[in-house]
């Protein structure tokens, strides 16, 4: 007899993530850094390793493997024989080529049929700081076949330049590009709110941030689906409690916080994943 389908017999209470992102042995990068604080907030997450690398790419050197389509492809396919591709949820992150996005398309397709109701959560990771590390055909298939079916983004600014196709360089700039993302992707059947949140500049460049304020993101907003504001500034909160602790802990060794980028402390800030103090507030735009 085979054994119960953990979604039907028991479902998740929060909800079930598929998360697929890449993985380092050592370090907080990818899913690595998504898929533990998802679960801190409740949810069930299984994560697919996109790659998997012995460190991330930062390093002088790294060594591993990359997924290809076909080889997503077989693990769909081995879940879905036994009945196991129910997800309330489905999170992407880094993606290296084009074949490897399109089959993650038709992997949105098939869960829809299963759950209509699935989010689709896409962190379109392309770039930073004016330059690609991705090969640039992967832009347009993020702005043509992405965009339209995620039901949240979340680009840098950069990335944001990338998909809205002009340069964000004031406020009012990263306002229209919003406008133009909300126009292009699912319909909300409602006017997008908009709202900003300050944050100060930390003097130090970090790695895996952006993997986790999108896994953030996913599961405030599960929670408060009504109030994005809200869902943010506990994100936001979170995220920037766990920088501080990662920036004093690294200076308490007397390390040079200039000379390369951070591992974050994200074991030792579970407490401020699980229950942040919101220091950071939304503004709302008129």
């Amino acid at each position: 007899m085979a054994p119960p389908i953990l979604s039907l017999a028991l479902p998740s209470e929060t909800g079930r993530v598929l998360s697929i992102q890449s993985h380092t042995v050592q370090g907080y990068v990818g899913n690595k850094s998504a898929v533990f604080p998802l679960q801190l907030l409740g949810y069930d997450v299984d994560p697919i390793n996109s790659v998997q690398f012995s460190n991330h790419t930062g390093y002088p050197t790294f060594k591993g493997q990359v997924l290809d389509g076909q080889q997503l492809c077989d693990l769909i396919e081995g879940l879905e024989a036994n009945n196991l591709l129910y997800y309330t949820h489905l999170l992407t992150g880094y993606i290296g080529s084009v074949s490897f996005l399109n089959t993650v398309l038709q992997v949105v397709d098939k869960l829809r049929t299963i759950n209509p109701k699935l989010t689709y959560v896409c962190d379109p990771v392309m770039g930073d700081e004016g330059k690609l590390y991705v090969p640039p055909e992967l832009v347009s298939v993020y702005r043509e076949k992405v965009v339209p079916v995620a039901s949240m983004l979340t680009p840098n600014q950069f990335e944001a330049e990338q998909l809205a196709g002009f340069k964000i360089d004031s406020e009012s700039a990263g306002l229209e590009a919003c406008n133009i993302l909300h126009a292009a992707g699912p319909s909300k059947g409602q006017p997008p709110e908009q709202f900003k949140i300050v944050i100060p500049k930390i003097p130090a460049y970090f790695t895996g941030t952006g993997d986790l304020m999108t896994a953030l993101l996913l599961g405030w907003s599960n929670k408060y689906p009504d109030h994005l504001d809200k869902a943010a500034e506990l994100a936001v909160s979170s995220l920037q409690a766990l920088l501080h602790r990662t920036l004093t802990d690294y200076e308490r060794v007397g390390y040079n916080l200039q000379s390369s980028s951070l591992e974050i402390r994200l074991i030792q800030s579970q407490d401020d994943i699980r229950n942040p103090q919101v220091n950071y507030k939304a503004e709302k735009y008129n």
